[in-house]
């Protein structure tokens, strides 16, 4: 005669199942639930813990400081007809009047009233300002650069890859103009937007001048604005940095 064990008879302690559905042996003590991850998301690491966030900065910064030292190399040596060689002696015997230095030639045209070249070394900072104080812009760039790194250290998180691209754009275009301060004793430009393009309305700048970009710049200028442009733009846009939940043990259910 057979016998039907009733279904909620307990099993065996050997073969005891925990809240998971794995087994277990004697002894262990049952789980009611499978612990969360009380871990920080990887995107919310600090970006000094993670590969990509250096990646993303140091590449960024490689390849826009190549590029900019390139064109610089390029509009120099092809521009002016024949190779302009700049030399740190004559530009600091030329006592900030620099214009003797490059030869006399007419602007390529790339795009009329958008964008010609033209060869100029610039003894001042972006646009020319503060000519004749390249020691005290030595020294702003390297604290520029400095402070740049605090804040990929200290500001951002693993997933902020626009700010990290942005930082390396303002890494690489300080740098690439610091090595021509170092260098040439100057900076060396050769990129004019909007030539001969005047101010509407009869309308002059303050100091002087009615074309609205009378400045002759280079790449690593270029570069400068873009960062600063995204890290304004991206720092608007979400507000206040997430912050990390702090770990804490976990909860039985």
């Amino acid at each position: 005669m057979s016998v039907n064990v009733p279904s909620n008879t307990p099993a065996s302690p050997e073969s005891r199942e925990d809240a998971t559905g794995e087994p277990r042996t004697k002894g262990e003590p049952a789980s009611s639930a499978v612990p969360p991850d009380t871990s920080p998301a990887e995107h919310d690491l600090s970006p000094l813990r993670s590969g990509r966030a250096w990646a993303i900065l140091l590449g960024v910064t490689v390849l826009g400081l190549v590029i900019d030292l390139a064109t610089k190399y390029w509009a120099f040596g092809t521009l002016a007809g024949d190779p302009v060689q700049v030399s740190r002696e004559a530009v600091l015997a030329a006592r900030g009047r620099l214009g003797g230095l490059i030869p006399y030639h007419e602007p390529t045209v790339v795009v009329p009233y958008l964008l010609e070249l033209k060869l100029v070394l610039n003894p001042g900072a972006v646009f020319g300002m503060g000519a004749g104080k390249r020691w005290f812009f030595v020294s702003f760039t390297i604290a520029a650069v400095g402070f740049v790194l605090w804040l990929f250290s200290t500001w951002t998180r693993a997933r902020d890859a626009w700010l990290h691209a942005a930082m390396g754009l303002i890494l690489a275009g300080g740098i690439g103009n610091l090595y021509d301060r170092l260098k040439f004793a100057c900076v060396r430009d050769f990129l004019h937007p909007l030539p001969g393009v005047e101010l509407p309305f009869g309308w002059r700048l303050p100091w002087g001048g009615t074309e609205i970009w009378p400045y002759v710049s280079n790449v690593a200028d270029a570069f400068l604005l873009i960062g600063i442009g995204i890290l304004i733009m991206v720092t608007w846009r979400r507000g206040e940095p997430a912050r990390v939940a702090p770990a804490g043990p976990s909860r039985a259910g």
